[in-house]
């Protein structure tokens, strides 16, 4: 294996054979590889192997932090930080906490949401070696690719790009790193 491959790259014409080579590959056992298609194709994540994304728990975190931040910042400023009563009301009350903890409910959980999809999305990423294959735009329009990394604990040239090939794949060329 050549230290600057990255891997390699296949092309399929249709969605029912990139959908049918993904399990494939799912089933030979690799964990680094990616499908590139010019639209969402149903079920791809599972025939891929892949599970639920964890942004949704990412956003709930951030969501609750946030409605403790708000509670706990009107429960500090009225009850014990500026002990003050107004109107016969108690120094703290939820109900009149209630607008600024929803508020930094929905702000938290949208920072949470971002900074979960940068993070596990591994961006900022400027540069990607997939963008130095020249027929990579076509992934945007009609073509649809499966790309395995070169960092596969079962990469191995030979025997990845006859998987490949059994799979349907065509023109299936090796990445620069």
């Amino acid at each position: 294996m050549p230290t600057s491959s990255y891997g390699l790259i296949a092309t399929f014409e249709t969605a029912p054979q990139i959908y049918q080579a993904a399990q494939r590959v799912r089933d030979a056992g690799y964990k680094n590889w990616d499908c590139i298609t010019p639209f969402p194709v149903h079920g791809l994540d599972g025939a891929m192997g892949l599970g639920r994304s964890q942004v949704p728990r990412i956003s709930l975190v951030g969501g609750i932090i946030g409605f403790i931040t708000g509670m706990t910042m009107i429960y500090w400023t009225g009850a014990v930080d500026y002990e003050l009563i107004v109107g016969g009301k108690p120094y703290f009350s939820p109900m009149f906490a209630f607008p600024i903890s929803y508020e930094l409910t929905i702000l938290f959980t949208a920072f949470a949401t971002i900074g979960g999809m940068f993070f596990l999305n591994g961006l900022p990423m400027h540069y990607h070696p997939v963008l130095k294959y020249e027929h990579i735009k076509r992934g945007m329009d009609d073509t649809f690719f499966i790309v395995i990394e070169a960092r596969d604990p079962r990469f191995n040239l030979a025997n990845t790009k006859a998987l490949l090939e059994q799979a349907g794949g065509k023109a299936i060329t090796e990445l620069e790193a």
